[in-house]
């Protein structure tokens, strides 16, 4: 079982990188792209400065994927196992924020790019509710809605 623990502490200053990303969002796009697709620029993106959070949702996005992508034969049974074990390694390195009531409600309200897909508006949720100043967040992600979101919201975008 993943520790769940608040996302929206601030770090000592022995913590904060000298580039000044404090935070890194793994959305699901990206961290599929590190995984499945062998996506050096995600992977790269990924494991960059700052603390690693994700939604919970993008661990479940995540696993989906990775068995999609074995009905769809293009990875084996031993090689999905092998992916899964790496995405619960990942899973452990990261801070975890649960979909809480407060994303539901913010997911439900426009973003300044539309339409947004659901799922999609629960990651830009969570990132907005992090708390953090836009400035110190890299949002890691390979889907066009969430990258020109996460922009217009102030947020660097990997």
């Amino acid at each position: 079982m993943v520790k769940r623990r608040p996302v929206s502490r601030a770090l000592d200053e022995a913590e904060q990188p000298a580039g000044g990303v404090l935070f890194r969002y793994i959305e699901t796009s990206g961290l599929v792209a590190a995984l499945l697709d062998e996506d050096r620029n995600a992977r790269l993106a990924i494991m960059g400065e700052g603390l690693r959070f994700a939604s919970a949702l993008t661990f479940a996005e995540a696993a989906r994927a990775l068995l999609k992508a074995r009905l769809d034969g293009r990875l084996t049974v031993d090689e999905e196992r092998a992916l899964l074990r790496r995405l619960r390694r990942f899973e452990r390195s990261c801070e975890i924020a649960d979909i809480s009531e407060s994303v539901l409600a913010r997911a439900a309200r426009p973003f300044a790019v539309e339409p947004v897909r659901t799922l999609d508006a629960i990651h830009l949720a969570t990132v907005e509710q992090l708390g953090e100043t836009p400035q110190f967040v890299a949002v890691v992600s390979r889907d066009r809605r969430v990258r020109e979101n996460a922009l217009a919201m102030g947020y660097a975008v990997e």
